[in-house]
């Protein structure tokens, strides 16, 4: 599909009579009639185009058919619009209230993370990375806005195709007689104006998949503590989102000051394994968006959507689609995928658990408490597992956090902390899956490569044992006849006769 216009108006059109329409006289026939459409001529009052009896009058109507026009030949910057997906993140923030981090504020979370920092240094050769950042809500939006869309384009582009093919279909259905009746001007041809319509339609189907992030990451930013806390290199460095610190410290009756240092020891140890581990945030982003690459759209379901609901209005056609974008049951590809993220996940934030508990224990009375209540907010199905349903249809369930933990707390008893990080090396020695079933075997298998140096492989011995074997057997079939003495062929005595 091309998102520019046809290089002439009537490529889509046979004859004159169904000529490129007039935007001027679609809009008088929307417009008009005894009752006329209150919620376009509302829309278009706020855009600063007043309607007098008339209607609009011609010198601004010559204005709002230039913008249109502008409007459908422009071209689609992929198949979500950043800029509104900002915006209205933006604008659910401040709903929710927000406001700009202090000098002050900034001070005191630049000395917590240096703490932090030092008190990691104790517990993991993984190297500290800086600065430290403290973040409004607003801000964190901001930073993370491009991540956000690079994971969700997939699936979005799948969405808009789908989103387009059904209000393609159902003008296909109509006929010219319909077409008058829902004010499009008579003589078009409802089908024929699908080539032109679908650049407006992409850029309209952008832009209601970029609202539909920017309400999920406005929301996201209202909960989250820190830069990272979904698990996934959203940010660059260490962010803390002071404000929400607060509202986490809350309720738990432990100072606020403790809760902010272990808050700050978890992110500034994410901080360290992402930019330490190389291959790790790629394989996170690559997992999401392989999912979301091989999502089911459920087509019927957005025809019956697109069917029902006022396609001149975004806002209505948005609301309808909520809950009719994705098939209930995921394919194969999907499952291996989903499984795979869960354990990288849950390998984070065990990874996580286990050096920010080590670092912080020694130092806050409060450690074990903190650390469960943490785990509570992942378990009961937390922003993360929200926003990721939202936009791409993934439910995470964090249910594999204390097996992870588990395996690396035995790793680093059996081997020593500086194993315990060796293992995110290569993506071949992280644990799998059926590692987070059996901890105790992962454990084994590490330490087998210092027992090899000492036992004989298994492979060699083999080979050995074969060879020792079939010299046995050829010297039985010789009959013994590498004893006799040397010059002896075996051939009697031919001499020339000299005896």
């Amino acid at each position: 599909m091309s998102d520019n216009p046809p290089e002439r108006p009537d490529d889509n059109f046979g004859d004159d009579s169904a000529k490129e329409p007039d935007l001027s006289e679609l809009l008088r026939s929307i417009l008009g009639g005894d009752s006329g459409n209150d919620q376009l001529a509302g829309a278009l009052e706020q855009m600063g185009i007043e309607l007098g009896p008339d209607g609009i009058n011609p010198q601004m109507m010559q204005m709002l058919q230039s913008q249109l026009q502008a409007m459908m030949s422009a071209p689609v910057d992929g198949p979500v619009n950043l800029e509104l997906a900002t915006d209205v993140a933006r604008k659910t923030v401040a709903a929710a209230g927000d406001s700009s981090v202090g000098a002050a504020t900034v001070r005191d979370v630049e000395q917590v993370v240096q703490v932090a920092n030092l008190w990691l240094d104790e517990v993991t050769e993984f190297a500290a990375v800086g600065p430290a950042k403290a973040l409004s809500r607003a801000e964190w939006v901001e930073q993370t806005m491009p991540m956000w869309r690079q994971l969700v384009e997939p699936v979005a582009g799948g969405v808009n195709a789908a989103i387009e093919r059904a209000m393609g279909e159902q003008l296909r259905r109509l006929d010219p007689h319909q077409a008058e009746e829902m004010g499009l001007p008579a003589g078009i041809n409802p089908a024929e104006m699908m080539g032109q319509m679908q650049p407006m339609m992409a850029r309209m189907s952008a832009g209601m998949f970029g609202a539909q992030i920017g309400q999920a990451v406005g929301a996201l930013a209202g909960e989250l503590v820190s830069g990272t806390e979904v698990g996934l290199p959203l940010t660059d460095g260490i962010a803390m989102l002071p404000a929400n610190v607060r509202d986490f410290a809350e309720g738990l009756e432990i100072d606020g000051g403790e809760v902010h240092l272990y808050l700050a020891v978890r992110e500034a140890a994410r901080a360290r394994l992402f930019a330490s581990v190389a291959w790790l945030g790629p394989a996170l982003i690559a997992a999401v968006q392989s999912y979301a690459g091989d999502i089911s759209i459920d087509t019927d379901g957005i025809e019956r959507a697109v069917a029902d609901a006022d396609t001149s209005d975004p806002a209505a056609m948005q609301e309808a689609l909520q809950g009719s974008l994705f098939s209930n049951e995921p394919s194969e590809a999907q499952q291996r995928a989903l499984a795979h993220l869960e354990t990288l996940l849950a390998l984070v934030e065990g990874w996580v658990d286990v050096v920010t508990n080590e670092a912080a224990g020694k130092h806050l009375p409060h450690t074990v408490q903190l650390s469960e209540a943490v785990r509570r907010r992942r378990a009961s199905g937390g922003p993360a597992e929200r926003v990721f349903a939202s936009l791409v249809g993934l439910e995470l369930r964090p249910r594999r956090l204390r097996d992870a933990a588990q395996v690396f707390t035995e790793l680093e008893a059996a081997l020593g902390a500086a194993e315990r990080d060796a293992a995110w090396k290569h993506p071949d020695f992280a644990p799998t899956t059926a590692d987070l079933d059996d901890p105790s075997g992962y454990v084994r298998r590490r330490q087998q490569p210092e027992e090899a140096a000492t036992a004989p492989d298994e492979v060699d011995a083999a080979l050995e044992a074969l060879l020792a074997q079939g010299t046995a057997e050829l010297d039985a079939e010789r009959g013994g006849e590498d004893d006799r003495p040397d010059g002896d062929d075996g051939k009697g005595d031919h001499g020339t006769g000299d005896a």
